[in-house]
C-alpha cells in the first residue's frame, strides 16, 4: 500500500482522533465476553466490539481528568495493569493531557513498582483491581503521594451512566460539552516532549528509565512503515496479546492507530487457540509462539502440502504479515514456516533506540541475519565489532542516571548497543556476541542474571549461583554449595529467592556442580569474578538437560 500519507510525524494520539471522520463508527477493537455457561473454552467466548469512536472518546476523558487534576505538561502517569482497550486509552490519554506514560509490567514486585514509582516521581497511577494489593504495599515503601485510580474505570459501553461525577467517563462528558480544554493541551505538544518512559533491566542493581520523545518514536514508526509497507493494508485484523507494558506490544497498538486496523485482544495463554477463530491477517509475537506453530505444523506429517493445510489450520488461514521480536527467532523456525507459506519478518533494535535499527523485509530478507538498517538509522560497528547507532530514533540520555547516560554514549555521540554484529557482502547484519550479561528468553524477556544470583550472596550454604536461559523458555541454574548440602536444603534456599521475583526472573530448575570455579579452570578471572561465557560453555549440555 501507500503508506506516504501516514508519515507525517505527530504524536500518537493524533493517529486516533484523525481516523474519526471515516471511522468513527467501525470496529477498533474487540474484547472477549465471558459465555453464561460455565467452563466456557476460547471457541465459545463472544466478542464485544468498541469503536473508534468510543476508543476517542475514552482517550479524551482520561485527558480531561488529568488535567482537571493539575496534571501539568511531562508530569509522569503509571500505567500496572494487564493488557485492556483501557490501558490503551490511559497511555494515549496521559500523552493527550501532554504528560508521560510509564508502563509497569504486570509480574512486576512491590520492591519493583516502589523503585519505579519513587525514582520516576509518579503522579498517578492507573492500575486493575486484581493487582492493587501489590500497589498498596508498594505505596507505603515511597516517600511521596500520588492518587491510584482503577483503570477499570477508564473504559465503558455506550448507555452506561457514570457512579460519580469524578470519574473518568464523566469528565469525557465534560469534554465532550467543552472540548477546548483538551484540544489546546493537545495542540501544545512538541515533538521533543517525552512521550513515554520505559525501564529497562540494568545488568546490575536497578533498572534505567528511558524516556523516548515523540519524535524519537515517530520517525522509528515512519521508517517502520515504509520498510512494511508491501505486506501491510488498510483494515487488516490483528490478533494483540504481546503486552502493552513492552514497546513491541504498544508499537502493535500504534501500528493498529495508523493503519485502520481491527484488533482483537487476548492473553499469552489463549493466543494459538484463538488464532483459527479470529484468522487474522497480522501476528507480532515473540519466538516461543513461532516455535509452538512449527512444532504443530511439524507434528503430523513432512510432506509440504500437509504442513502449509497444518499452519492455515493452526493460524486460520489469512496470515499476510508475521513480525517476530524480543529475542533471536532461530534460522530454522523462520525457514520452516516459510516452507509453509508463512513468511516471519525479524529485526533488531532496543528500548533506547525507539526500537528498531534493522529490519528484514518482504522483498529483501535473510534469515540468518536481522535484516537491513532502517532509512533514518545510521550504524556503524566498532573496532571490537559493537553496533553503534546515531540518529533522531535514539534517546537522550537515561533519566536522572548521568553517569550511565555517559557510559552509553561514544565521545563523538553514537549510543553503544552493548551487542556485536558482522556485515554480510550483501549488507546485512548479524548478531554474533553480547557485550552485556542480559538473558534475553524466547518469551522476550531481558533478564539481568547478575541480580538473580546477587540474592544469594550471603547464603550460609550456597556458594553461587549461575543462571542461564538465553533463548530459552525459561530460567535455569547451577548451584555450588559451601558443605556438603543435599539436595532438598538447596531447594527450599532456591524457593526462597524466587518468592522475591517475578515469575519470568524464577529458576525453573537447577542442578548442584561439585567442580569449583577457578582461574586455573577459565571460569574465574584473577580478580575472582565470574567469567560468564566460560561457565555456560563448559556447562552447556547440564544446562541444557534441565529443558529435557
Amino acid at each position: 500500500m501507500d503508506v506516504t500519507p501516514l508519515l507525517e510525524i505527530r504524536p500518537a494520539p493524533r493517529a486516533v482522533f484523525d481516523r474519526l471522520p471515516t471511522h468513527r463508527h467501525r470496529a477498533r477493537f474487540h474484547v472477549r465476553q465471558q459465555p453464561q455457561q460455565p467452563n466456557g473454552s476460547a471457541a465459545t467466548m463472544s466478542w464485544q466490539p468498541v469503536t473508534w469512536g468510543q476508543f476517542a472518546t475514552q482517550i479524551r476523558g482520561v485527558a480531561r481528568w488529568l488535567i482537571e487534576r493539575e496534571c501539568e505538561p511531562g508530569d509522569r502517569i503509571a500505567i500496572f495493569a494487564p493488557n485492556s482497550v483501557a490501558w490503551a486509552s490511559c497511555a494515549l490519554g496521559a500523552q493527550t493531557a501532554g504528560g508521560v506514560f510509564v508502563p509497569i509490567y504486570p509480574a512486576s514486585t512491590p520492591d519493583q513498582i516502589a523503585y519505579i514509582l519513587e525514582h520516576a516521581d509518579i503522579r498517578f497511577v492507573f492500575a486493575s483491581a486484581d493487582l492493587y494489593p501489590r500497589i498498596e504495599q508498594a505505596r507505603r515503601a515511597i516517600q511521596h503521594s500520588l492518587d491510584v485510580v482503577e483503570i477499570e474505570d477508564c473504559a465503558w459501553l455506550p448507555g452506561s451512566t457514570p457512579a460519580t461525577d469524578s470519574c473518568v467517563q464523566a469528565a469525557a462528558a465534560r469534554d465532550a460539552d467543552a472540548p477546548t480544554q483538551v484540544d489546546a493541551r493537545l495542540g501544545a505538544i512538541e515533538l521533543d516532549q517525552t512521550a513515554q518512559m520505559l525501564y529497562t533491566s540494568g545488568t546490575s542493581g536497578n533498572p534505567k528509565g528511558v524516556p523516548l520523545s515523540h519524535r524519537n518514536v515517530g520517525v522509528n514508526g515512519a521508517d517502520w512503515l515504509r520498510c512494511n509497507a508491501a505486506l501491510v493494508e488498510e483494515g487488516q485484523i490483528d490478533l494483540l496479546w504481546l503486552p502493552m507494558s513492552h514497546i513491541f506490544g504498544f508499537g502493535e497498538l500504534c501500528a493498529g492507530n495508523l493503519l485502520g486496523w481491527e484488533t482483537y485482544l487476548a492473553s499469552p495463554a489463549d493466543v494459538l487457540d484463538l488464532l483459527p477463530q479470529v484468522a487474522p491477517h497480522v501476528l507480532f509475537s515473540v519466538p516461543a509462539y513461532w516455535e509452538k506453530l512449527a512444532r504443530a505444523m511439524s507434528a503430523g506429517s513432512d510432506h509440504e502440502d500437509a504442513r502449509r493445510a497444518a499452519i492455515k489450520r493452526a493460524t486460520g488461514g489469512r496470515l499476510q504479515f508475521c513480525l517476530s521480536g524480543g529475542a533471536g527467532l532461530k534460522v530454522e523456525i523462520k525457514q520452516q514456516l516459510h516452507a509453509a507459506g508463512v513468511l516471519v519478518i525479524e529485526g533488531y533494535g532496543l528500548t533506547e533506540t525507539s526500537p528498531t535499527l534493522t529490519l528484514n523485509r518482504p522483498d529483501a530478507f535473510r534469515f540468518d541475519t536481522v535484516g537491513k538498517v532502517l532509512p533514518s538509522v545510521e550504524l556503524r560497528l566498532a573496532e571490537d565489532g559493537e553496533i553503534e547507532t546515531r540518529g533522531a530514533h535514539v534517546f537522550a540520555g537515561y533519566y536522572k542516571d548521568a553517569e550511565a547516560t555517559a557510559g552509553a554514549f561514544t565521545t563523538d555521540g553514537w549510543f553503544k548497543t552493548g551487542d556485536v554484529g558482522r556485515w554480510t557482502p550483501d549488507g546485512f547484519l548479524q548478531i554474533i556476541d553480547r557485550k552485556k550479561d542480559i538473558l534475553v528468553t524466547a518469551g522476550g524477556k531481558n533478564i539481568p542474571p547478575a541480580n538473580i544470583e546477587a540474592r544469594f550472596a550471603d547464603d550460609p550454604v550456597i556458594e553461587r549461583v549461575v543462571v542461564y536461559g538465553d533463548a530459552r523458555p525459561f530460567l535455569v541454574a547451577a548451584v555450588w554449595t559451601r558443605d556438603d548440602a543435599n539436595r532438598d536444603e538447596v531447594a527450599a534456599r532456591v524457593e526462597v529467592v524466587n518468592r522475591e521475583l517475578a515469575r519470568h526472573e524464577t529458576i525453573k530448575r537447577f542442578f548442584v556442580h561439585e567442580q569449583p570455579l577457578t582461574v586455573e579452570g577459565g571460569t574465574l578471572t584473577t580478580s575472582l569474578k565470574l567469567r560468564r561465557k566460560a561457565v555456560y560453555e563448559q556447562l552447556r549440555e547440564r544446562f541444557e538437560a534441565l529443558y529435557s
